[in-house]
């Protein structure tokens, strides 16, 4: 297991680049994203066995998630608590290349698209999903969740203005907060260009396609009505999908076995599965508290790996067999605990280069570690 400290700042996002094996981007925040700096790391995990900084760049507030570009190897865009979104490239030291702020909190999640590889999706405190492009000044799209009406089937409002700049995160105490309205997470599908999947703190899990008249394709309740923190789309299975949230649990689902929101619907004037949620073809329980990020493996379709507030990273395997139209208890068993971590852990990936199996993680104890989930 390799290591590297990033002192002063607590860990949130982390991930390998998908051109160079040895890359790892980290963004953090200080005084655990409350209040104060952040700072993106660029690691290289050296010959000798050793993690070292290759550059680094401090920010007016803390950093909640990054993400490499698809199409340029040297550019990773990072996720801010003032709201905004900024890309960095590793050859341009001191300031982002680009800054975005159109967001009016905190913006939680960033993913770039790894089929068109042109653009990327942002999650916000504020309600609301913005997709990007590098070669525009503002956004492409923004996606309301919250103003769906379920009784008449109408799409979220799409709305392309540019709003005002958002207030800074350490001016918002006196605001109003509502955590059913947090997206926490957004991620594009790795089988489709327009194909994106998003939860939030009111327990929804929603696909969309985003070259839809109406985008906003299916949502149902995913935990219970407890929140949702996060969500993977399996690399291997188009219609599979994962989610983690605050019941700590881990839950498979098949889109098949959800009605989308295009299909008739009854007299009654919501969907019973908009109250309670459908069944999942999966629950995978251990951790004891909430899971922070869900995330398959690239290597193999029924492995994935999970952080949590309980301070550990946990690999799972999935034996679900997605013919099945019932709840698969006990088919989702824990291969391995890693439990290097001493506060609460975040942020976690998976290596695409070498032997499966090699995976990276990140928390508020202000480490880093590289690690192999095949020998937990």
């Amino acid at each position: 297991m390799l290591s590297f400290r990033t002192t002063g700042y607590n860990g949130y996002g982390v991930t390998y680049s998908p051109f160079f094996d040895n890359k790892i981007a980290v963004a953090t925040a200080a005084n655990y994203g409350l209040v104060g700096n952040g700072k993106l790391y660029i690691l290289n995990i050296e010959p000798n066995g050793t993690i070292s900084n290759q550059i680094s760049w401090e920010s007016q507030d803390g950093l909640f998630d990054v993400s490499w570009s698809e199409a340029h190897e040297n550019q990773c865009v990072v996720a801010s608590g003032d709201g905004s979104v900024k890309l960095f490239d590793l050859k341009v030291g001191q300031f982002p290349v680009m800054n975005w702020k159109e967001h009016q909190r905190e913006v939680f999640s960033v993913n770039w698209n790894l089929v068109d590889k042109s653009n990327f999706v942002t999650t916000s405190w504020d309600g609301t999903i913005k997709i990007w492009t590098p070669n525009r000044q503002e956004s492409m799209l923004t996606l309301n969740p919250g103003e769906v009406d379920f009784t008449t089937k109408t799409s979220p409002v799409i709305n392309t203005a540019k709003p005002p700049a958002p207030p800074m995160s350490h001016n918002q105490k006196n605001q109003p907060f509502n955590t059913a309205n947090c997206i926490y997470n957004a991620t594009f599908s790795p089988h489709s260009p327009s194909t994106l999947i998003s939860c939030n703190g009111s327990s929804h899990l929603q696909i969309w396609d985003i070259r839809a008249p109406h985008p906003l394709q299916i949502d149902f309740v995913a935990h219970g009505g407890l929140e949702a923190l996060s969500c993977d789309w399996n690399k291997y299975k188009s219609t599979i999908v994962a989610s983690g949230g605050t019941d700590k649990s881990v839950r498979i689902w098949d889109l098949r076995m959800v009605s989308k929101l295009d299909q008739p619907m009854s007299n009654a004037p919501m969907p019973a599965y908009h109250m309670r949620g459908p069944t999942p073809l999966n629950q995978m329980l251990g951790h004891d508290f909430a899971i922070r990020k869900v995330l398959w493996s690239p290597h193999d379709s029924q492995e994935l790996m999970s952080t949590s507030y309980d301070m550990t990273c946990r690999v799972w395997q999935d034996k679900s067999n997605e013919r099945a139209r019932f709840l698969n208890v006990g088919d989702g068993a824990c291969k391995g605990v890693m439990r290097a971590h001493k506060e609460f852990t975040v942020g976690c990936d998976y290596s695409l280069w070498g032997e499966p199996g090699w995976a990276v993680s990140t928390g508020w104890d202000e480490m880093v570690y590289v690690w192999d989930s095949k020998r937990l």
